[in-house]
């Protein structure tokens, strides 16, 4: 199973908008975009799913941060899906909203674009190279949905927050503070993981998460069509060590 992030565009949220109370309208996949991993999501890529949900009469789970374990996190179900031109366009349902406070939590941060950011688990059911000018794409053309929601920050937003930490402590000692030795060695530990991580990640997948996000594109357990998965697995980074870095917080 694999997830994607986006940052999405919030189109309403509440009555202010014009919506019923706990109902959030967004836009959660772009058609036809290359995002950081060189994945393209196509058109008609949720079609035949949305048509199996229908078919099962039952809504898709709307959960927040991929949070299965808690029962809490499970804060409504997406009661619309559709493809347009833009990409697939979808409105939860939030319920629950006095008795869970989770759910009243995430509304208004959802209500105030406090949240922006959505994600969906989902498998890839077909999925191939295409071209875009004169470089390679990874083209999802079919996709199975498993749920989906807002999430606080994607993977590569959390790589540039270890960044500023690491530059804040540089920029300390410069000044001639004194920092604490288990910060530095937290630091060197956190980007030293990183950074080997994305040299020695290995083509058959073997140090990548069960659910890649954005930022590790494709499954790596997924067959590439061409047979060669150097070139993606050089750009991505297991989210292993991105756990690693958090972990230290270098604050």
């Amino acid at each position: 199973m694999n997830t994607k992030k986006f940052g999405v565009k919030i189109k309403a949220a509440g009555t202010d908008d014009g919506l019923d109370e706990g109902q959030v309208s967004a836009v959660i996949s772009v058609f036809g975009t290359e995002d950081s991993a060189g994945d393209v999501v196509m058109p008609g890529a949720f079609t035949e799913d949305l048509e199996r949900w229908a078919g099962k009469g039952d809504n898709i789970p709307f959960i927040w941060a991929h949070d299965w374990s808690d029962p809490f996190s499970h804060i409504g179900s997406i009661i619309k899906a559709a493809e347009t031109d833009v990409g697939l366009e979808v409105v939860a349902q939030i319920e629950d909203l006095d008795t869970n406070p989770k759910a009243a939590q995430v509304y208004r941060l959802l209500k105030g674009r406090r949240v922006t950011q959505f994600s969906f688990a989902y498998d890839i059911q077909e999925a191939g190279w295409g071209k875009r000018g004169d470089r390679e794409v990874y083209e999802l053309r079919k996709l199975a949905i498993f749920e989906g929601g807002p999430c606080l920050v994607g993977v590569n937003q959390e790589t540039e927050l270890l960044a500023v930490k690491a530059s804040d402590l540089a920029a300390r000692l410069k000044a001639g503070d004194m920092i604490d030795l288990g910060q530095l060695t937290a630091a060197h530990t956190a980007i030293g993981a990183v950074i080997e991580a994305t040299k020695t990640s290995a083509p058959s997948g073997a140090d990548m998460t069960d659910e890649p996000s954005q930022a590790d594109g494709p499954s790596a357990n997924d067959e590439d069509p061409s047979g060669d998965k150097s070139s993606q697995a050089a750009q991505s980074v297991p989210r292993r060590a991105l756990a690693v870095a958090r972990i230290t917080q270098l604050s």
